[in-house]
């Protein structure tokens, strides 16, 4: 993208940016929200459209963020284990008077609990905490306390230590934030003017003896219909942008719902007619049930738009095959086109894949330069210096 076309963009994403933000968003109306992972899949991956007002602008590789509400049945739980009727009144984060139910469904993170939580609840009890709970405390209890928190809600807590809390105010000292969760933009915003699309997989688990789910994307797979409302705001990422130069070629590598930013940038390059080459790697378990935006992708690589399309369907055979392994198998290939100048892009899990990612392409660059590992990693400083290595991981 050039310069020119860069200071437009950005004028009026400055202009929204201050209009509408995580604490005075936008009432955005659910335009879409379809599943896109089949029957047979073991994931739930949903593909979100939301409407914006005339106005609000993103680039590719930006964030959309949503902010969402806990479930009534998890208020009414937390409720009745407190042996409160939700009426009490509170002081919100900003001493606004609300409902003790509108703090716990709207301000409080009583989902995944923490270890905060915990070291809160234990200063609440003072000397009169059980020894259960003081087993949990402190920094030389971490290890223990880490186990006894993973998998459980805050309702666990007050459910294993009961009648330390008195009144509802307190919960504002014991419970974090409920935070907005940011989603990559996977829409272009000249593809589809005044909307945003997102793609998120539904996380559900079974723990301690209750089925649970995460609260943003429970609160998308299962409390958004189309016509409902859902207060967003839009996120600038200038860590992950787009070459200036339109003709310079892109690699891609977005397994999973790591795939959202690079349908945004395809589709903002193909709307555009930027002329540089695109690759792109694709990888989930199963191409039968998982192949996201599948018939797009095909069909921009029909047309020769996108230049190389490479997928990766762990579950397929019985050897599981990941991105990584794509990348091998075309390491010649892949070279070929660092040395031409490719911008390297990778987006989805920072604990392995994108770990996984960065040791296979230093791989490929120390056998396509015929140089030690420590020269492969010289050269991919370089290439991070010319932002020409950016990774969006979480």
């Amino acid at each position: 993208m050039s310069d020119q076309n860069t200071a437009t963009l950005d004028a009026p994403a400055k202009a929204h940016a201050q209009k509408y933000t995580r604490n005075q968003p936008y009432s955005s109306a659910v335009l879409v929200n379809t599943r896109l992972t089949g029957p047979e899949s073991e994931k739930e991956t949903i593909h979100v459209e939301l409407e914006l007002e005339e106005g609000m602008t993103y680039l590719p590789g930006d964030a959309v963020g949503i902010i969402p509400t806990n479930r009534d049945p998890q208020v009414d739980a937390v409720l009745q284990a407190l042996g409160k009727t939700g009426d009490e009144r509170v002081l919100d984060h900003y001493k606004v008077e609300i409902s003790f139910r509108e703090a716990l469904a709207t301000r409080l993170a009583i989902g995944k609990l923490t270890r905060g939580s915990v070291n809160q609840l234990g200063k609440l009890a003072a000397d009169k905490a059980p020894k259960a709970l003081q087993a949990l405390l402190g920094p030389d209890n971490k290890a223990l306390a880490e186990e006894y928190v993973w998998g459980r809600e805050f309702l666990d807590l007050i459910k294993d230590f009961p009648g330390i809390i008195s009144e509802p105010q307190q919960l504002f000292n014991v419970l974090a934030r409920l935070t907005p969760r940011m989603y990559s933009i996977a829409s272009a915003l000249e593809a589809h003017p005044n909307q945003v699309h997102t793609t998120v997989r539904v996380v559900r688990y079974h723990s301690h003896g209750e089925d649970r789910q995460g609260v943003c994307s429970g609160f998308l797979g299962e409390r958004a219909p189309v016509s409902g409302k859902l207060p967003i705001f839009l996120h600038e990422n200038n860590q992950f942008r787009l070459p200036e130069d339109t003709n310079a070629p892109v690699i891609m590598i977005g397994p999973g719902t790591g795939i959202a930013p690079f349908r945004s940038f395809l589709e903002y390059r193909h709307t555009l007619g930027h002329k540089g080459d695109n690759w792109l790697f694709f990888g989930e378990q199963r191409s039968v049930s998982d192949y996201l935006y599948k018939d797009q992708f095909q069909a921009m690589e029909k047309e020769g738009f996108l230049t190389r399309l490479n997928t990766a369907f762990s579950r397929d055979q019985q050897r599981k095959v990941y991105v990584q392994d794509r990348m091998r198998e075309h390491a010649d290939d892949l070279f070929a086109w660092l040395e031409a100048g490719a911008y390297f892009y990778v987006c989805g899990d920072a604990v392995r894949m994108a770990k996984d990612v960065e040791q296979t392409l230093l791989d490929i660059i120390a056998l396509g330069s015929r140089c030690t590992l420590e020269m492969a990693g010289e050269y991919l400083n370089e290439m991070k210096k010319q932002k020409r290595y950016q990774r969006d991981v979480y």
